[in-house]
């Protein structure tokens, strides 16, 4: 029994708004053994969506749709779901004291006629109460497939998937075990990796696969595999274990989270802590640290000194420094690491200064040009990176290199430094 996922609107297809619910709900899915098997996005189109339900019921046995629920024309989700499994709207009594509740109690104002055909439903579908919202969501079943409407608004999809639909399904069918094991690494390329590993990837067996995802300058590893019983975990276990053995001088993390989560564990179980001065990056290391729900335990604060005035005011670098050597230096960042940890006493701080782009390059120093610092009490490590991208993957690449810097920094021995 798969799924597939439909989800419904124009702005998904303009680029206007990211579609994150598919990525969430296929995650989600895949720790109950529901395998996903396409994932479709229509725009606001009655036949577009009506061919979409129409193909996607041929592939699988569970369609879950988000999107098209609100109060406005555009919304025709659920009228075509009326239609299209042959029932008629009706009130739902349950749904409406939600919906009213909702406008009384909380926003303090009576509720409008169009609110209130939010309370309205196809006759022969099961209701899905929204905790989080006034749309409710609609299981129809038929010919032995399911069908689950949720709104768009991932934070009410996702209480409704969580708290109703994935609990209904797992009652309903009987899925296999689905087993992922994830490991990320740092510092080499995602073709040498696959060199390290090959001759251990060739003897896999066939039912376990290993999958490469590149991302950042980092390469997560991927094992997954699918069975009826506990034997396939063991197994993948097993496979997993050796893996770790092979990379185990680039491995960053053997759970499957990004570098900010890890660094926050190792921060948190050494009951240390860490502050950033940022230049290029604008808060954004800062933004990844704080991420992390208990993030509080370990970071600090953070100085944003964009300009060369902030840099001398907040952090004390001084001027005739930055005009003899740049913000983009080594000796700027490596005062910008010092005063910062000095200042908010810290056991470790990170900095960065940098060229971005699109613009800004000068001779020496072409765009994409970024030093790192990241230092301890007792140690201090500078390096300088030519990032090649656009102004966002670039940032993206001052962070999760900073962060990396800094794990080295903490788990080398002091003899390194």
């Amino acid at each position: 029994m798969t799924a597939s996922i439909i989800t419904i609107g124009d702005e998904l297809l303009i680029g206007q708004v990211i579609d994150t619910n598919s990525a969430w709900m296929a995650q989600e899915l895949s720790k109950h053994g529901i395998a996903v098997k396409r994932r479709v996005a229509v725009g606001d189109s009655w036949d577009d969506i009506w061919r979409a339900l129409d193909e996607e019921s041929l592939h699988s046995g569970i369609i879950l749709i988000t999107g098209g629920l609100g109060p406005t024309a555009d919304d025709i989700t659920k009228p075509l779901l009326c239609s299209y499994f042959g029932g008629k709207m009706v009130v739902n009594e349950q749904a409406l004291a939600n919906v009213t509740h909702i406008f009384e109690n909380l926003y303090k104002k009576p509720v409008s006629p169009r609110n209130l055909k939010q309370a309205e439903v196809p006759d022969n579908c099961t209701v899905i109460m929204n905790q989080r919202g006034t749309a409710p969501g609609m299981w129809f079943e038929k010919n032995g497939k399911v069908f689950v409407s949720m709104p768009g608004v991932p934070h009410e999809m996702k209480g409704m998937m969580e708290h109703d639909v994935i609990p209904e399904l797992c009652k309903k069918f009987q899925f296999p075990i689905i087993t992922h094991r994830s490991l990320l690494t740092a510092g080499i390329g995602e073709s040498a990796l696959a060199d390290l590993i090959q001759s251990w990837e060739e003897n896999l067996p066939p039912h376990i696969k290993l999958a490469y995802l590149p991302n950042y300058g980092m390469v997560r590893l991927r094992l997954s595999s699918q069975g009826s019983d506990d034997a396939v975990v063991k197994e993948t276990h097993q496979h997993f274990q050796e893996l770790l053995h092979l990379v185990r001088d680039y491995l960053v993390t053997d759970r499957d989270e990004p570098i900010e989560s890890f660094m926050g564990r190792l921060l948190q179980s050494r009951k240390e802590t860490v502050c950033t001065a940022e230049s290029c990056t604008g808060g954004f290391i800062s933004h990844l640290l704080t991420s992390i729900p208990g993030a509080s335990a370990y970071v600090e604060g953070g100085f944003v000194s964009y300009s060369y005035a902030a840099k001398e005011s907040l952090l004390e670098i001084p001027n005739e420094l930055l005009i003899e050597k740049g913000a983009v230096s080594e000796e700027v960042v490596r005062l910008m690491a010092t005063h910062s940890r000095e200042r908010l006493k810290t056991d470790y701080s990170i900095a960065v200064s940098g060229i971005l782009g699109p613009d800004g390059g000068m001779p020496g120093k072409p765009v994409g040009t970024v030093w790192i610092a990241v230092a301890s009490k007792s140690k201090m490590v500078s390096r300088c990176f030519h990032f090649r991208f656009d102004r966002a993957r670039n940032t993206q690449l001052t962070a999760v290199n900073a962060l990396n810097m800094l794990r080295l920094l903490i788990i080398s021995p002091p003899s390194s430094a």
